[in-house]
């Protein structure tokens, strides 16, 4: 008979047990080292980044592959009628052709996730146009190659005909009566309609008001411009039927998901991966024909394909931001307190409905009364067709726009009441000392101090002494006169509430996902649903596995990005990353945690309760000397020679996330410019901005998404624009004519922070994604505006160029300026008198303002 060794006693502590096992007696070196979270760690990322070790996905070459190249639409809007493909096929290196028809059995349309109302219109997205095309940049035709170039090349020998239609550019003008149709079965290019009301109703407010004001603000169109173009590489595995899918996406898990609908391919037969991924800005939180083309190419020929988007395709087809027109009204006391707040808001949808573009402009609906108490709310969008490129995400997804409507209205009712708007703010935002607290839009900011973040900008910006340089401007006359621009804000962050998704007919979760292992030899690898490109996730992940488990940041590693290493997740958008996926690591690093408690206890024959936990080592309370590495415990839990009663082997955890609540980060940015009347030219002299992220896991981190934040939006409010010319052509779609800043136009930031922690999460952050450019761009046009307002100026379209900048200061003055072009089939004059650069929006009519005892002229509602 074979009898067992002799159970030997368990030893308190010592060398781990078993034959050949490793030698994990290693402890922490310093029983008193640095907090992880915190610290202001180099990224992790970083060294390969910078030694050209990244891997893109157009560096990905596989045996055997074929490139793919697309032909688009010249036009804005046409009838196809007819295609012929086959001449490229005569051409050299080319392998196969498809037009829109060929694949339309394979493909279903493209999906929309957010139908935002019972009875919105949601056309059908076809991966390639057949019979019509809505936007310039529409696919036609696609041709597979030998190579990228003769790909490219043989695109000119599809034959295409065209009849060209009646494009779809001015938003009021495609809702009136009698419009040429994007879509014309469907009767119309009323996309939606949705309303948000709150609080007491609008009219009756405004008509108790001292002053109401009105104003019209235009959200231009943005071209996200992520530095590494879109791309995809499909590689089939004939054997299984299963294919590989390298694509330089934020959202790989839902990606698969949507893929699998859009081909009909089993989900479990995808495999998604994205590797090193430069950049999205919301541009590659999408679902594009493309991916969905190139999957149908590689498995009509059994051959791997790749297809990079081209820099002018890129601003043609990746899908543009912002596009809206925002009617908004402010009632008030002549002391300044605000009683109601009125949005109308016209949302451009482009020509088709991208994954969430419906809901977009919503996610803005519930921060248009941001910092404020007021007694009403009510907001109507109204989402349009038009031939132009589709709308979605771009960074801060309406919410950057609801921030900067508030922000220059309340600056422009600072102005009605001659009031500086600084303290116009102080009289209206929440206390420090009333959080929780629930907005009139319904949301509850659990924690805050706008007047502490406040008070450290102006300081550091020197309130003061700019606003007596900016009389002494005046009062000297001098040309280059002075702004001081102020924007405070908060915003909703950790996109994540499930049931909050849900009442909002979102189709998906909001959840996320994360497990954590502890390897034999004691490191650390966490596997996460988020998927970064370029946010830092690998460092910040690190930092909390390591604070969490007490093991060194270094014995941490990440995986992330594959659908078939990874958990199921929601992936990387909306500044949720942090607050819902780094929470899911902070958790299921605690259970691994417990686990291993009672792996100790049992081993040092103490109570879990008996036991303490610091930095990576348990001990026996009263007994230190009785103790053990979690490293040690990781090979106990491994060789699973002596473990509690039911315990499995092995220690490693999963958590998911699902929070109750949104956090809420928020701030104030304070610029200053110069601007020069005589030639419009604005320069930035000075920018501070003190934000609240909550607990910061990395200072360096923060300080860079910051700095990206606040060139994003500078950018909107002074150089980038997506033109369109009279025939729906986009005439900015280059890096010469779309104007990004770059380093010499970018003033030095001074960023500094407060922190409330979050009280919705243990490690109480807050989200800082998105922070920099929901700020900015108001800050900026504030000042603008400000330096300009002696002159009688009270509006300049963004972005503000000096051509703009000219022309309102002439208008002002009652010269010849003309009408600020803004280059999208809307020109209307600069914001004067009672701010209506246009009628109201068709279809909305609004009733008569106020009139008698209310404050009339520049700004405010006069008699008429």
């Amino acid at each position: 008979m074979h009898r067992l060794p002799e159970h030997r006693p368990r030893r308190a502590h010592g060398r781990a047990r078993g034959a050949g096992g490793p030698d994990v007696t290693a402890r922490p070196a310093e029983r008193t080292r640095e907090r992880e979270v915190g610290r202001a760690r180099a990224r992790k990322e970083d060294a390969h980044l910078v030694t050209g070790q990244t891997r893109w996905t157009d560096n990905i070459s596989v045996p055997g592959m074929l490139h793919m190249a697309v032909l688009r639409s010249p036009m804005a809007h046409a009838r196809i009628d007819r295609v012929d493909a086959a001449p490229a096929l005569e051409r050299p290196g080319v392998v196969a052709a498809f037009t829109g028809r060929d694949l339309a059995g394979g493909l279903a349309p493209l999906p929309c996730v957010w139908p935002v109302t019972d009875d919105i219109v949601m056309p059908d997205h076809p991966p390639v146009a057949v019979g019509e095309v809505r936007y310039a940049g529409d696919p036609v035709a696609v041709v597979v190659a030998r190579d990228r170039y003769a790909a490219a090349d043989a695109l000119e020998a599809v034959d295409v005909d065209y009849t060209p239609l009646e494009p779809v550019l001015d938003l009021e003008a495609a809702l009136a009566e009698g419009a040429p149709l994007v879509h014309a079965d469907k009767g119309t290019n009323r996309c939606y309609v949705w309303p948000l009301t709150t609080g007491e109703d609008w009219e009756p407010v405004r008509d108790r008001a001292d002053v109401v004001v009105s104003r019209r603000f235009r959200q231009q169109r943005l071209v996200p411009n992520a530095m590494e173009p879109r791309a995809v590489v499909v590689t089939p595995i004939a054997a299984s039927g299963e294919y590989t899918l390298h694509s330089a996406t934020q959202i790989p898990h839902i990606l698969r998901l949507l893929l699998a609908k859009v081909t009909g391919i089993p989900e479990q037969k995808l495999r998604v991966i994205a590797p090193d991924v430069g950049g999205g800005f919301g541009s590659k939180l999408q679902v594009y024909g493309e991916e969905a083309v190139a999957l149908a190419v590689a498995r009509a020929l059994g051959r791997p394909v790749k297809w990079t988007e081209s820099r002018s395709e890129g601003y043609l087809a990746t899908h543009h931001g912002r596009g809206q027109i925002q009617d908004v009204r402010i009632a008030a006391t002549r002391e300044g307190r605000l009683l109601g707040l009125k949005v109308d808001l016209l949302a451009d949808m482009g020509a088709y409905l991208m994954l969430i573009t419906p809901g977009t402009p919503l996610l803005g609906a519930f921060m248009y009364p941001a910092i404020y108490k007021m007694d009403a709310y009510a907001f109507t969008c109204t989402g349009v067709f038009t031939t132009r490129t589709p709308t979605d995400a771009y960074r801060g997804a309406g919410r950057p726009e609801a921030t900067f409507a508030i922000e220059r209205v309340m600056d422009e009712l600072a102005a009605e009441l001659g009031m500086d708007p600084l303290d116009l703010r102080r009289r209206n935002w929440i206390g420090h000392d009333e959080f929780p607290y629930t907005s009139i839009a319904g949301l509850t900011y659990d924690s805050g101090d706008y007047e502490a973040a406040t008070d450290k900008a102006l300081t550091l910006f020197g309130y003061e002494g700019m606003r007596a340089e900016q009389q002494e401007r005046v009062r000297r006359g001098d040309p280059v006169r002075l702004g001081i621009g102020i924007s405070t804000y908060t915003e909703m962050c950790g996109v994540a509430p499930s049931r909050v998704l849900g009442d909002l007919r979102y189709a998906a979760g909001g959840w996320e996902a994360a497990g954590v292992r502890l390897l034999p030899t004691g490191k650390a690898e966490v596997v996460t649903g988020t998927s970064p490109h370029g946010q830092g996730h690998v460092t910040c992940w690190s930092q909390i596995a390591a604070d969490v488990l007490g093991v060194p940041f270094e014995d941490v590693e990440v995986v992330h990005g594959d659908t078939r290493a990874a958990p199921q997740g929601m992936d990387t958008y909306g500044s949720r990353s942090l607050v819902v996926g780094g929470t899911a690591v902070h958790e299921a690093a605690r259970k691994v945690v417990e686990k291993a408690r009672r792996i100790a206890a049992h081993l040092l024959e103490a109570g879990e309760d008996d036991l303490d936990f610091a930095e990576g080592v348990f001990s026996v309370k009263g007994s230190p000397e009785a103790r053990r590495t979690i490293q040690e415990i990781a090979f106990d839990a491994f060789s699973s020679h002596d473990l509690p009663e039911g315990m499995e082997p092995t220690l490693h955890a999963g958590h998911v996330v699902d929070p109750d609540e949104f956090s809420y980060p928020h701030g104030t940015h304070l610029c200053a410019v110069d601007v020069d009347t005589e030639t419009g030219r604005t320069r930035i002299r000075s920018y501070v901005c003190v934000d609240d992220v909550g607990r910061v896991v990395n200072p360096v981190i923060v300080e860079g998404q910051v700095h990206g934040g606040l060139a994003q939006g500078i950018g909107q409010a002074l150089y980038e624009e997506a033109v369109y010319d009279a025939d729906g052509n986009l005439t900015s779609g280059t890096m010469a004519d779309y104007l990004v800043p770059s380093a010499v136009d970018l003033p030095e930031f001074t960023t500094e922070r407060t922190e409330t922690p979050a009280t919705t999460n243990p490690l109480g952050v807050k989200g800082v994604g998105e922070a920099g450019t929901i700020a900015s761009t108001p800050a900026v046009v504030n000042a603008v505006v400000d330096a300009l307002r002696p002159l009688g100026v009270t509006d300049v379209p963004m972005p503000c160029t000096p051509e703009r900048v000219w022309r309102a200061i002439r208008q002002a003055r009652g010269g010849e300026g003309g009408p600020a072009q803004t280059g999208n089939g809307e020109d209307r004059p600069p914001q004067t008198g009672n701010g209506e650069g246009g009628p109201p929006p068709a279809g909305r009519p609004e009733g008569a303002e106020p009139t008698d005892g209310r404050a009339a002229g520049p700004g405010g509602e006069g008699p008429a």
